[in-house]
């Protein structure tokens, strides 16, 4: 299997190389080639999400150093589960949870598959990988937490200062060792901008070998394209149909895998992405013109995002916004709306919502009846609502349990460098 840069396809890379780089040298991101045919031969509901991932995953593999790895990799990537709770009754309502992982986010699984795939790759003769991270809140936790005191990996984390939730700035900042964390003067943009800066600087990467832990690298989105296949398989084995997802979203690579798995043969059939006041991506279908503009924000911080780099890897499938507009369909979720959902939900099910997870629970109820009665809808729950207590208890009335994991993280020092949004900045302070 091969990887083409979305900018070149004459460009093309094996999977490490592609996980490896992260960024193509022509700033482009890396997709497949082709799609494997038949991808789910064999698969069904009770597969195990692991033994799942490892089957589905070894054709983008096949001939890669990494491919008699992959089973392995899979196990430790998707050791913790991704439960599909029904809401209503007749399953014409479910909740995908994401955040059963180490930092609970879905960010978990791609960041986990990620870290295990380059550990086995780098030589621990060689000098050390310096992993560059930029984050509007879950991403960095993830990848320092996977990649934490992994021998020749050295991580580097980038997130705008005061614009995280106090819980996700600890699990930004707590790690240490090897693990670097840096406050930018600036918004997300600014630090997806920084990350993609250095790639391209000639004198960074003479100075460090470079990858990335975004979304950009694709170690991040085929992994994430797992879970959308079976919880997909689920649906349809309880119901007789597919399943529909609305998916929280802001940099696009959770929606990316999951238009992803349906090229693989999942059995998807809508595909509704919830944005928060940042609307770049429901105008750009709306409208049919991309106008990018600065991130705005909101309560949803991790999808303050007003320039997605995944857009570039959906444009690849479907070049204007008529052919994405016939694949996906995007709307825009502001604050109060946002608060009304976790409180309405609160009340009517005793569902207890993050930020993101709610701006999908109102995106759902704000499609037609008949939309609603017709298809076999998944909420996509992104993250655990603990990580925004501060948001969510005034809302229900009542605290949140912090699962065992969050709470081990206050427990660790903190360490954080403040920086100007420039890459002369970032080049300044990161170690060599």
């Amino acid at each position: 299997m091969q990887f083409i840069s979305t900018r070149n396809p004459q460009h093309r890379v094996g999977f490490g190389a592609a996980l490896r780089q992260g960024l193509a040298p022509d700033g482009g991101l890396y997709v497949p080639e082709q799609w494997p045919q038949q991808a789910l031969q064999g698969l069904d509901a009770d597969t195990q999400l692991a033994a799942l991932a490892a089957q589905l995953l070894a054709p983008f593999a096949a001939g890669d150093a990494l491919a008699p790895a992959m089973p392995d990799i899979a196990a430790e990537a998707f050791n913790f589960p991704a439960p599909l709770v029904p809401l209503h009754q007749d399953g014409g309502l479910s909740v995908l949870e994401l955040f059963h992982g180490p930092t609970a986010a879905f960010k978990d699984f791609g960041a986990r598959f990620l870290a295990a795939s380059l550990s086995r790759l780098h030589g621990s003769g060689e000098r050390p990988l310096k992993i560059l991270v930029a984050t509007s809140g879950d991403t960095g936790g993830a990848v320092a937490a996977a990649f934490h005191r992994r021998p020749g990996i050295e991580v580097a984390v980038l997130f705008p200062k005061g614009l995280v939730s106090p819980t996700q700035e600890r699990q930004l900042t707590c790690w240490g060792d090897n693990v670097q964390s840096f406050a930018v003067r600036g918004t997300f943009d600014d630090c997806q901008r920084l990350v993609k800066e250095a790639f391209l600087d000639a004198s960074m990467r003479q100075q460090f070998e470079l990858s990335s832990a975004n979304s950009i690298n694709i170690g991040r989105l085929l992994p994430q394209a797992m879970y959308y296949v079976a919880s997909s398989l689920q649906v349809q084995r309880l119901t007789g149909g597919k399943a529909s997802f609305i998916i929280p979203s802001g940099n696009l690579g959770n929606s990316t895998a999951c238009v992803w798995a349906r090229l693989l043969g999942a059995p998807i059939d809508a595909i509704v992405l919830a944005h928060n006041a940042n609307r770049t991506v429901p105008d750009y279908l709306q409208q049919g013109v991309l106008r990018l503009r600065p991130s705005i924000a909101t309560l949803a911080s991790a999808m303050d995002v007003g320039n997605p780099s995944n857009l570039e890897r959906l444009n690849a499938l479907f070049p204007d916004a008529a052919a994405l507009g016939s694949a996906v369909s995007a709307v825009s979720i502001d604050d109060d709306a946002i608060r009304a959902r976790i409180r309405d939900d609160y009340q009517r099910y005793g569902a207890v919502w993050c930020p993101h997870t709610a701006a999908a629970a109102e995106a759902w109820a704000r499609l037609p009846d008949a939309q609603r009665e017709q298809r076999n809808w998944v909420l996509v729950a992104t993250a655990h609502p603990a990580k925004f207590r501060e948001i969510v208890e005034p809302l229900i009335g009542r605290s949140i349990a912090v699962p065992e994991n969050l709470a081990r993280l206050f427990e660790r020092p903190v360490q954080c460098t403040e920086i100007d949004a420039t890459l002369a900045s970032l080049r300044q302070r990161m170690k060599g």
